[in-house]
């Protein structure tokens, strides 16, 4: 009989390996086991398939030689489809940051010598470039040059001006065209979904070979128009996308949707290593942040996934720097102990950013989905990409690309830096130009730089609100990073000013003498990067690690983990959810947030379905049915399973039986076996009742019975019930009372409890608030009082059922 088909369990968890007579009968039914689209996948069943499959191979591998190479083969799938999967995403990686690089530079002009070229790499072979304008050379064209003739003047600005919005103008319409037309499921970031495929939700076509080869493309032209989105988080789905298309190619994954996941998590890791040029950063982020199930094993296959996919990424060496990423930094100054007041100022803006772009983003992506403006998405990007691009072209710092704008940012200010902001003034008392430039007054060029980095910052704060979640790949990573970096060189160079001026201050006195270089504002910089990105996704351990692979800054970890962790409290005190959480809500995902407190004191009998005014639960007894009328109760109803009890009677539970499976059986025996009709008398039993001679042929059917169903007793507190569904990853357990069975509880019933909990108890405002009791009038409009629950006053449950549909936007379109 198929894998996986008959395992029974005990509550504990231990398995039962012993297989039916019975069962050893019955032929294989193919398709039972598998799961619909928007589906949650069971967790127990699949690791008892996984288990089950193992114990063959182990048992087989002594009788031959080819049965000892399928069990090796067998062992090895696991480290060779991550190797496939690192691979496979340095090389799209690469490919991806030469091609962003080269349609950037396109907007602004064209390399006449070799049109492949981008800006930089046409101007290397240059004998005539100079040091104060090393990105002028004969070979690179502006636009305004080859149209016009002409390099400088006012016609000239104008001209380049229009070929620059052209330019965005038409990338964007590409890139959103393309994602319309072939593959929807390539826009956005790709994360919040991911991290609810990991936790087990089947979205059919969201990591296949369509949607990676269009994510490529578009992600290619959306960061190519100049919009205010990165690519590292779309590089995470690219990833994923490579994992779960090479796991078809392993038996072992392709017919396991657990194990499946277990190489979407070393995928993930695989993703940022190449985003970020990050391999450990990339591991503790899957760790952290997507993964749901996160075994030791799965750990090690991350941390291999990553290192090839680093190892490739640097063989392409895209950057032309011998590095992982585009702005690595060097500082040649220790920070000093007076430095984490700023910093710790800098992590306050992130967690203040962080809290604002979230309550921005999701009400601007809410408003989307319920007005006709969501109905035009090739509209919404080309009227977003329009305005950018107006808004951006005038000041040098928005025309950049995000990712040059951060490295030069990032950038101290040595001897060979030519940037506005190194205009400082010279002390012509130096003797010699060194590493260590002392503190010095700045000149003109860095006041100017100060006022277009300010208008820089509130143009990137408000696009990236409006920008993230349009039909285009779009990653948070790098505008969130922009945004902070932009602030942190901003209170760098304040700081900087501040110990130039006032160096006899007692904070000063000791470290900032005269001619000392003691305050580097790229540090800032960084530091702002990390906490405004750390207020966005709330990330703390992996941030830090990626921010210090990033940069190569090892020796400013503290400031780094000063910044992030107090951008996570002031974010967390104005709600605890981050970004992809958010829009993992906003979008209906059935997911159960590990990090989420359940402090209710609730019971599994308050939760349970059917409530009080529903109709009874629907279910199986164990050899009274017949084939039809299992078929009208599944065509009347629309529920997933059915328990399966002893008789009407007795009600005393034998077994859980899923849908899926009951059809596909059925539907099967009446192919393939003879004299099933739909008189059948339907057995889940071990031992086919006595039955008059002339009825037709019994159809056994314990093989698609799972014996040991999860079961709680009604007085169960949820807070267990919850542990129990986000650890073992349960799609239903069953409520009983002395063994009968009363009711059924859901992922969904959760979900809608948790929803309908955080609604009556928690007001919309920061947690300082949460102490106010702000809880309905204690008599309701009748005159009688609410009932009360833990001090919460609740409806009525027949009110609760009206209110549902108002209530609870949660799994409009998904069951589970």
């Amino acid at each position: 009989s198929t894998t996986g088909t008959h395992y029974t369990m005990t509550n504990g968890g231990t398995i039962n390996s012993s297989t039916h007579l019975l069962d050893l009968l019955d032929e294989p039914i193919p398709g039972v086991g598998t799961y619909d689209d928007f589906h949650t996948i069971d967790w127990v069943r699949e690791k008892c398939k996984d288990r089950e499959r193992h114990r063959r191979i182990n048992s087989k591998k002594k009788e031959s030689a080819w049965e000892m190479t399928k069990s090796l083969y067998d062992a090895w799938s696991g480290w060779l489809v991550v190797t496939l999967t690192g691979l496979a995403s340095g090389a799209l990686a690469g490919l991806i940051d030469i091609a962003a690089d080269w349609m950037t530079d396109l907007k602004e002009g064209i390399c006449l010598s070799a049109l492949w070229f981008n800006h930089e790499q046409c101007c290397w072979g240059s004998n005539e470039t100079t040091f104060e304008e090393r990105d002028k050379c004969p070979q690179w064209k502006t636009w305004a040059e080859l149209i016009i003739g002409q390099a400088e003047g006012p016609g000239s600005y104008i001209m380049n001006y229009i070929m620059y919005i052209f330019w965005a103008l038409s990338f964007a319409f590409l890139a959103v065209s393309l994602v319309k037309v072939f593959a929807p499921y390539a826009c956005g970031s790709g994360i919040p979904e991911i991290k609810t495929i990991l936790s087990g939700f089947i979205i059919r076509g969201y990591l296949g070979k369509w949607t990676l080869m269009i994510k490529t493309i578009t992600l290619v032209l959306a960061v190519a128009s100049g919009l205010s989105l990165g690519k590292e988080g779309p590089l995470v789905h690219v990833a994923c996308c490579c994992g779960n298309i090479f796991s078809y190619l392993f038996p072992k994954y392709s017919t396991n949707e657990a194990k499946k996941r277990e190489v979407l998590s070393a995928a993930s890791a695989a993703g940022v290593s190449v985003a970020f040029g990050a391999p450990i950063g990339g591991v503790l982020f899957s760790l952290e942040e997507v993964s749901y199930y996160f075994p030791l094993k799965t750990l090690w296959r991350s941390f291999f996934a990553a290192l090839v996919a680093a190892f490739v990424l640097r063989s392409i060496n895209p950057f032309g720097n011998s590095r992982l990423v585009l702005f690595y930094v060097e500082y040649h100054t220790p920070w000093y102990l007076f430095e984490l007041l700023p910093f710790i100022l800098l992590g306050v803006f992130g967690g203040l950013w962080g809290a604002f772009f979230i309550r921005a983003n999701i009400a601007w992506c809410r408003r989307r989905k319920s007005t006709k403006f969501g109905k035009y998405p090739v509209l919404e990007v080309i009227i977003v990409a329009a305005i950018t691009a107006v808004i951006a072209f005038p000041n040098p710092y928005t025309r950049l690309n995000t990712s040059e704008l951060i490295k030069e940012l990032f950038t101290d200010c040595g001897p060979l830096e030519s940037s506005s902001l190194c205009d400082y003034r010279n002390d012509m008392n130096a003797s010699k130009i060194v590493d260590d430039i002392p503190d010095r007054p700045a000149g003109t060029g860095v006041y100017s730089a100060i006022w277009q980095l300010c208008l820089a910052l509130i143009f990137k704060i408000i696009m990236t609100v409006f920008t993230f979640g349009i039909k285009v790949p779009s990653g948070l990573f790098i505008p969130s990073m922009a945004i902070g970096a932009i602030a942190g060189r901003i209170v760098g160079i304040a700081v900087e000013q501040l110990a130039y001026y006032h160096h006899d201050w007692f904070i000063f006195k000791e470290w900032c003498e005269v001619g000392a270089d003691c305050i580097t504002p790229g540090l800032y910089a960084m530091v702002g990067a990390a906490a405004c990105l750390g207020g966005v996704t709330r990330m703390t351990v992996s941030l830090v690690v990626i921010v210090f692979e990033l940069t190569g800054g090892l020796e400013y970890i503290v400031p780094l983990m000063a910044a992030v962790m107090t951008s996570k409290w002031v974010g967390d005190a104005f709600g605890r959810e981050g970004i992809y959480e958010a829009h993992i809500r906003l979008n209906g995902y059935p997911f159960l947030d590990a990090k989420e407190e359940f402090t209710h004191t609730t019971l599994a009998a308050d939760v349970m379905r059917p409530r009080r005014s529903d109709p009874p639960l629907a279910v199986l007894t164990q050899d009274n049915m017949t084939v039809e009328d299992i078929e009208n109760l599944i065509n009347e109803t629309s529920y997933n399973g059915f328990p399966v009890i002893m008789s009407k009677e007795s009600q005393r539970l034998v077994g859980f039986a899923l849908r899926r499976d009951l059809t596909i059986a059925i539907e099967s025996a009446r192919k393939k076996q003879e004299g099933i009709v739909g008189s059948s008398r339907v057995c889940f039993a071990q031992h086919t009742p006595s039955l008059p001679a002339e009825s037709p042929r019994p159809l056994k059917l314990r093989s698609i019975l799972d014996m040991s169903p999860f079961t709680v007793t009604d007085h169960t507190p949820m807070e267990i019930v919850v542990d129990i569904f986000r650890k073992l990853g349960l799609r239903q357990c069953l409520v009983t009372h002395n063994g009968i069975v009363l009711g059924i509880i859901t992922k969904k019933n959760i979900l809608e409890h948790l929803e309908q909990l955080k609604q009556h108890v928690e007001p919309l405002a920061p947690p300082w608030h949460y102490n106010k009791k702000r809880y309905p009038p204690s008599y309701g409009p009748d005159g009688k009082p609410r009932p009360r629950l833990n001090n919460v006053q609740l409806k009525p449950i027949a009110e609760e059922r009206e209110e549902a549909e108002e209530e609870v936007h949660l799994l409009n379109s998904t069951t589970l």
